[in-house]
């Protein structure tokens, strides 16, 4: 799909989905299972023509059962859902994330709560991300705001699950996976199959020993050398149960730190600023695109204004923090009633200059950020 010279316009009509599963092909994963749902109609469909595997699961639940077992046998499985679904895998998620399963599960929004509107847009299941884990360890997920993101994130999150040994999500919504727009696909960057390396001395294989980065090397469940163990209880490093023994506890505890430590890796962010500035706006999904209109527009009226769109969810990085922290004046745009990101960003106390740029079951419009920054500039 990616051509080589961004100079020559190769227009087309696409939608996120397509793209993401084209990345996240050509990235290695190699399996698709799912259960179709709205809004991730289409990304089941492009799932199971694309993937060397594709396999239509009875439910969500035994997708993410069906995605361990791959993935334990050295595949890298990819399923994409919505919310009603996406509750059903929750205990099968944790299961992954114990385990240290490579997997990517694509969370296309949708109004809620419970069923809610199939076809009405949303980006409101940001702080079920942030607690799915119990422990409240983080996530890792990421959230492409455009096209161009879509490509590279997914493919990101391929890389990101095998090299760290985690699940990933990549947390979208109807409009961006749906919604069809005018791409040059020639800016498209290349698109790597990831190396992907197995535990190769002749030593017992222990499956969750940290190497330096903290995260243990890797063998399919029926090696032929080595006894391999995975296990979702308490565990040491040879995967033998522990229960709270000090060295169940803290491999446990490595989960979060192996991401906190690689955090670098796998950041992504969008920052636009302008200098002198005293306005920051802030936004992520769907809702950045008219976060990114409306900065144009208050700039050509002279008023000031810097743009920060979150790409890396979970775990947050701090540098999210620092910029935020520079500005007298924020304004967080997101589709959601109670100011999720926000929430996250700085907590439920009132912080002064912060302002909430919120709507449910709509599209936020670039005049509503433009009308709200002028009336507190």
């Amino acid at each position: 799909m990616a051509a080589t010279r961004a100079s020559e316009q190769r227009n087309v009509l696409t939608d996120g989905s397509r793209l993401m599963i084209e990345a996240m092909a050509r990235a290695g994963a190699d399996t698709f299972i799912g259960y179709p749902i709205t809004p991730a109609n289409l990304l089941y469909l492009y799932g199971m023509r694309r993937f060397p595997v594709s396999i239509a699961a009875p439910d969500e639940i035994t997708t993410l059962q069906w995605m361990s077992g791959f993935a334990a046998t050295g595949h890298v499985p990819v399923t994409a859902t919505s919310f009603p679904g996406f509750a059903l895998m929750v205990e099968s998620v944790n299961m992954a994330y114990m385990m240290e399963l490579p997997m990517v599960i694509v969370q296309a929004q949708r109004l809620g709560p419970s069923t809610g509107t199939a076809t009405g847009g949303a980006m409101g299941d940001l702080l079920l991300l942030r607690g799915v884990i119990s422990g409240g360890y983080p996530l890792l997920t990421l959230c492409p705001s455009s096209l161009e993101d879509c490509w590279e994130l997914s493919a990101l999150a391929v890389r990101t699950a095998v090299y760290l040994r985690t699940p990933v999500v990549l947390l979208t919504s109807k409009e961006m996976v749906m919604t069809h727009q005018d791409l040059n696909v020639n800016t498209l960057s290349a698109v790597g199959r990831v190396k992907r390396s197995l535990y190769s001395s002749e030593a017992p294989f222990e499956p969750y020993l940290p190497q330096e980065n903290l995260v243990p090397e890797f063998l399919p469940v029926g090696d032929e050398r080595h006894q391999v163990r995975i296990t979702a209880s308490t565990h040491d490093s040879r995967g033998i149960i522990q229960g709270v023994s000090r060295a169940g506890l803290e491999n446990t505890l490595r989960l979060p730190k192996k991401l906190e430590k690689n955090v670098a890796d796998f950041t992504r962010y969008e920052l636009d600023e302008e200098d002198g500035a005293e306005n920051l706006i802030v936004s992520y999904d769907v809702a950045a695109m008219a976060a990114r209109e409306a900065v144009a527009c208050l700039r050509r009226q002279k008023t000031g204004a810097s743009l920060l769109v979150v790409k890396t969810l979970f775990p947050t990085p701090a540098a999210y923090l620092d910029v935020v922290g520079r500005y007298g004046r924020v304004f967080v745009v997101e589709e959601n009633a109670q100011g999720q990101l926000a929430q996250i960003l700085f907590g439920g106390d009132e912080r002064k200059g912060l302002h909430l740029i919120n709507a449910i079951g709509r599209m936020i419009t670039p005049e509503e950020i433009v009308e709200k920054v002028s009336s507190h500039g």
